[in-house]
């Protein structure tokens, strides 16, 4: 996974006298390179920030910010990232949570969440990479949920798809896109590892025939 700065702006509150809380809140903020303020529990009702981090033991009754609990931490970084932003959405956005993927020897993936994009990164393993989006289409409520796969390597595409249909116990929404056209805005990027993640993100952006994969114990 490669950092992404939707975050970079928010202000981000760790509220816990918990040491062990502390840590892992503290250690997953720093994965996401993401900037934290360390505040105690009796600062939260004051605190200017976007978000607090905390305890549900230490957390108020109300408070005028919102807060996320150590359960969190459970889950995979880009749900994080993405749980984060969906506590700071003003509601405006599309409740869309699109995956581009670039298949090939390297494997690019871009992840769009309410609008946003939480992560960008490389795979090089199939199943590693479809274990990793199960947990991102587990993890992130929204009201559509679609996979766009790049058509220029359609064995893998399909080794891709089948992966995720056995890993993901619920529908969602599928597309091969035409990966053409996403030559010539990618041309500059001289790493091959930057163009395969580039080519990923403008996957997301195009449309390609559409239609829905069910889940096995629905179809089987």
């Amino acid at each position: 996974m490669k950092g992404i700065s939707t975050l970079e702006n928010c202000r981000i509150g760790v509220a816990t006298t918990d040491g062990k809380s502390y840590f892992q809140f503290v250690k997953a903020l720093k994965f996401l390179k993401l900037e934290y303020d360390s505040i105690i529990p009796e600062e939260i009702d004051g605190y200017s920030g976007n978000i607090i981090l905390t305890t549900e033991a230490e957390s108020p009754k109300s408070a005028s910010r919102p807060i996320l609990y150590q359960e969190i931490l459970k889950e995979d970084p880009t749900v994080i990232q993405g749980i984060i932003i969906e506590k700071l959405d003003s509601g405006l956005n599309p409740s869309d949570l699109v995956i581009g993927i670039d298949p090939g020897m390297r494997i690019g993936i871009s992840v769009i969440y309410l609008g946003k994009e939480i992560e960008r990164g490389l795979y090089t393993s199939t199943e590693e990479l479809a274990d990793h989006v199960a947990k991102i289409l587990g993890g992130l409520k929204a009201e559509r949920k679609i996979v766009k796969i790049g058509n220029g390597n359609m064995q893998v595409a399909k080794q891709i798809t089948t992966l995720l249909n056995l890993k993901f116990c619920s529908h969602f929404e599928l597309e091969f896109v035409d990966e053409r056209k996403t030559t010539k805005k990618i041309k500059n990027y001289n790493k091959r590892g930057e163009r395969d993640m580039m080519s990923a993100k403008f996957i997301t952006q195009r449309q390609g025939y559409r239609h829905f994969v069910l889940p096995l114990s629905r179809t089987g």
